[in-house]
């Protein structure tokens, strides 16, 4: 049988081992993202992934950083970029400025309210990612994971994926 990508008797397909991996990160990335997700929204009003917007704007030099930066570090588009924005500026936990060397390009600035907003909210995310995750291993488990997961981003990055800005301090 062939399809657009090739002859599906081509295919290697996961084995059982392969498929519980794989589904196994899926659904443990999901369900992580969504109770941390409910539990942010819950203690602070704010989603995680205007959490993780204030977070990359805190860890970069003068808490700004241009918006093609930005996108690459959400791994989002542009647009979902300035729509992920628009709700942080008009909180005043944002601002837009124009690149003084470049006219076609703007920097995405936390506010001093954005990084009072991000201080009150990080504790109890830091709980929650500690409960949810950090706890559930030692702390060996914790570096062979990384390193695991770390060769997937390498593996995305001789694939010439764009990678995200590399940022510091993380939560």
């Amino acid at each position: 049988m062939e399809t657009e990508a090739g002859d599906v008797d081509d295919i290697k397909w996961l084995d059982d081992i392969e498929m519980r991996a794989w589904r196994v990160l899926l659904t443990a990335t999901s369900r992580l993202n969504a109770v941390l997700d409910h539990e942010l929204q819950a203690d602070s009003g704010i989603p995680l992934s205007e959490y993780e917007v204030l977070v990359g704007l805190s860890e970069a030099p003068d808490r700004r950083l241009r918006m093609s930066e930005l996108a690459d570090f959400l791994h989002l588009s542009p647009s979902g970029l300035t729509r992920r924005l628009d709700r942080l500026v008009r909180a005043g936990l944002v601002v837009r400025e124009r690149c003084p060397s470049d006219r076609r390009g703007s920097y995405a600035v936390l506010t001093n309210a954005g990084f009072e907003r991000l201080v009150e909210a990080a504790p109890g995310h830091l709980r929650g990612v500690r409960h949810h995750f950090i706890d559930r291993f030692a702390p060996a488990e914790l570096v062979e994971l990384s390193e695991m997961l770390e060769r997937v981003i390498e593996t995305d990055a001789e694939a010439e994926t764009p990678q995200p800005v590399e940022l510091r301090r993380g939560a």
